[in-house]
């Protein structure tokens, strides 16, 4: 084999193995709903219920929720694209912007946010198991009185 030919082996064979490796990335589309006595909310009170419609079509994610607890039932709309571009969307009436990337075959999504007066970062990383079946989501917040983690284990509907 001359080196040329060995130059586009080395060549082909390093496209297939990016093409793979973009092939691996989950999709998190579905509709899903919180396990409660699964999750983990730690000192925040768990919702009464939560689900979530997600559209991904990479890089393109939109998440559709709606939760109820004390407060009533809230609903939410959220666009983010996964190629850590801002995305600005509105959280209980206020403009947050965001960035979610690829880590991996995880997904983190970047923000922060006024809550009660306080600036509050939240870092989330959402995980598809195997089996495309459940999506955890963990949230990392970062608040003036320290910090903490929410675990969110939804199951798909």
């Amino acid at each position: 084999m001359n080196r040329r030919s060995a130059l586009c082996v080395l060549a082909l064979a390093g496209l297939a193995a990016t093409l793979a490796m973009g092939a691996d990335k989950p999709n998190f589309s579905g509709s899903w709903k919180l396990n409660v006595e699964k999750s983990d909310f730690g000192p925040v009170p768990p919702p009464e219920k939560l689900t979530r419609t997600i559209k991904h079509e990479d890089p393109a994610l939109n998440v559709s929720s709606v939760s109820v607890g004390p407060q009533g039932e809230i609903k939410n709309d959220s666009t983010y694209t996964t190629d850590g571009k801002e995305s600005v969307n509105k959280m209980a009436g206020a403009e947050v912007k965001s960035n979610a990337a690829w880590d991996g075959n995880n997904l983190t999504i970047k923000y922060k946010r006024e809550v009660q007066g306080m600036e509050i970062s939240f870092l989330e990383n959402w995980t598809l198991a195997p089996d495309g079946k459940i999506l955890t989501i963990v949230n990392n917040l970062s608040t003036p009185q320290g910090d903490f983690a929410l675990k969110m284990v939804l199951e798909k509907q």
